[in-house]
């Protein structure tokens, strides 16, 4: 409802209006009347109205004087003035002060009835506006978070004019002083594809709101400034001085102290390791693209650092001349590795390897893509060998598999080595085995282990990689590539030829066969028979005894 107030001296006047006229229909109310217009602008003081309905003359203060009060006061105000036919000079003067309208006396209600309508229509559009604008501050305020991040987000790179970064602050209401001393943070999760694959994507969007609400606040209590999410597992801080009168030195001593706090407490809260790097300090706002530049080169060098560390521009050395990229003959790695696995000589293997990793920690401006690249070309090398060998299988191929996708997951060299160094030694082990015969014996002592212990139904490969002293994984690769069939397969073949044999014989039951040779389940037993023979255990009875 719209609230209406009255203003005539004549009291016949105002009664007539409140009594005689349907003022709900049009959504208004008469929220009081006065008898003249100070004793109106008073009333408007206490409560303000939509509509203001008053005549022209009145003793005191005319409607005239009224409506360039209440214009200067509440501008919002509809007025609508009520005068006699010989009030032309005052009109003139109504339409001056941007009354609404005007009509005559004797009020005609049919002529105040099209008077309201079009008053009104304009309340609703004033009013559907406010709420309009209302609504846009609200989402405005609900959307600054994500204003704030866009801006320091363009902070990063070029994406802000230096004119337009003092406007853009004070409305964001940003605490950043635009000449003030600055240093830029990236707080890198490591691991981050082992991180990311056993959480949902609601644990994950759980993990990162913590760790930048956990930054948040340590750059609050230390320092000042802002962290937010640049990309997937990375953040950015823009931090800065807490006091003009700090010295150099001590905020270099607080920016370690809170990158410090900060890796400790995630490690602690959250249970994951980050490596956070560090940029030079700049004065002002608008140079802050190349501090994330030099933030994010200090984190990529945890490919030969390690992982969980803090990293300053500062601390990291100059690439050595010599290095790998600055000339030394990848061919020659290459034919000392091939040479090495030829002749199965794991010792020689680890020195190739000691002299490449030598030479890629050298080469750090390449960082991790350079290293990893190496990497690969020395894995493809040695499953060119195996190739060419005959020694290629589907098993190696999906051992193969597994180790290609480590090396893509990797972070730093010391990880990738490690991979690397345990497929190429296990492909040195198998040239050596395959040359001295000691696969064909591997196979026998496997066979003789299941002809033993057949009987025992908790048998496993697992038991016979401990019997025979290796890994139970090599043991059913080396199996197969050997036979052609399973480990299980063999122990399977085993305990049926033993059933065949006891079914042969009538003095044994059904379940004692069963438990006989390792199996608990007599159905289990009957069903696996049938598959290797076609027939059932009764079956095959009958037809034997």
């Amino acid at each position: 409802m719209y609230k209406l107030l009255i203003v005539d001296d004549e009291t016949t006047v105002r009664m007539g209006l409140q009594a005689y006229f349907n003022w709900s229909s049009f959504g208004i109310e008469i929220m009081g009347e006065a008898d003249d217009g100070d004793v109106a602008f008073d009333m408007i003081g206490q409560e303000v109205p939509d509509l203001v309905l008053t005549d022209v003359r009145m003793p005191n203060m005319d409607g005239i004087t009224l409506a360039r009060l209440i214009n200067e006061h509440y501008p919002h105000v509809k007025i609508i003035f009520v005068s006699g036919h010989d009030d032309a000079d005052y009109l003139k003067s109504a339409m001056k002060v941007s009354a609404v309208d005007y009509i005559f006396k004797p009020v005609n209600l049919e002529e105040l009835s099209s008077v309201l309508r079009h008053v009104v229509s304009d309340l609703d559009e004033q009013r559907a506006e406010q709420q309009r604008k209302e609504e846009l501050q609200v989402r405005l305020k609900e959307g600054m978070p994500v204003l704030r991040e866009k801006f320091l987000l363009s902070l990063m790179g070029s994406g802000v004019q230096k004119q337009d970064i003092r406007e853009r602050v004070q409305f964001l209401e940003l605490s950043l002083p635009e000449e003030a001393s600055y240093w830029v943070i990236v707080i890198s999760v490591d691991d981050l594809s082992a991180v990311m694959s056993v959480r949902s994507e609601r644990d994950r969007q759980l993990l990162w709101y913590s760790i930048n609400n956990i930054c948040q606040e340590l750059i609050d209590s230390h320092m000042g400034g802002y962290v937010f999410e640049y990309q997937t597992g990375e953040f950015a801080g823009i931090l800065r001085k807490s006091t003009d009168s700090e010295m150099p030195g001590d905020a270099a001593e607080g920016l370690l102290e809170l990158a410090s706090r900060i890796r400790d407490n995630l490690e602690r809260w959250l249970k994951i390791s980050v490596t956070i790097g560090i940029s030079d300090r700049v004065t002002g706002l608008g140079n802050l693209g190349g501090c994330y530049k030099q933030a994010r080169e200090a984190v990529n060098h945890k490919w030969y650092l390690g992982k969980n560390r803090i990293i300053t521009m500062d601390s990291l050395e100059s690439p050595e001349p010599g290095s790998l990229s600055a000339g030394r003959n990848e061919f020659v790695y290459d034919e000392e590795l091939t040479s090495a696995l030829k002749a199965a000589n794991p010792e020689k293997l680890r020195e190739v390897l000691d002299a490449i990793f030598a030479d890629l920690n050298r080469n750090r401006p390449d960082g991790l893509k350079y290293g990893r690249n190496v990497c690969m070309q020395i894995f493809l090398a040695a499953g060119q060998l195996l190739l060419e060998l005959n020694m290629q299988s589907e098993e190696l191929e999906s051992a193969e598999a597994a180790v290609w996708e480590s090396l893509l997951d990797r972070e730093t060299v010391g990880e990738m080595r490690l991979i690397l160094e345990a497929y190429l030694l296990a492909a040195c082990e198998r040239i050596g085995e395959r040359r001295t015969g000691k696969v064909a014996n591997l196979v026998e002592r496997v066979r003789a282990i299941i002809d033993r212990d057949y009987s025992n139904g908790s048998l496993t490969v697992t038991d016979i990689g401990k019997e025979v002293f290796l890994t139970p994984t090599y043991v059913s690769l080396l199996y197969k590539q050997e036979t052609g069939q399973t480990v299980g397969e063999y122990m399977t073949q085993v305990r049926m030829e033993k059933a065949k044999e006891m079914l042969r014989d009538p003095q044994y039951k059904f379940y004692d066969i069963c438990y006989a040779i390792g199996y608990t389940d007599p159905s289990y037993f009957t069903k696996l028979f049938k598959k290797m023979t076609g027939v059932t255990p009764s079956g095959y009875r009958e037809k034997y005894v």
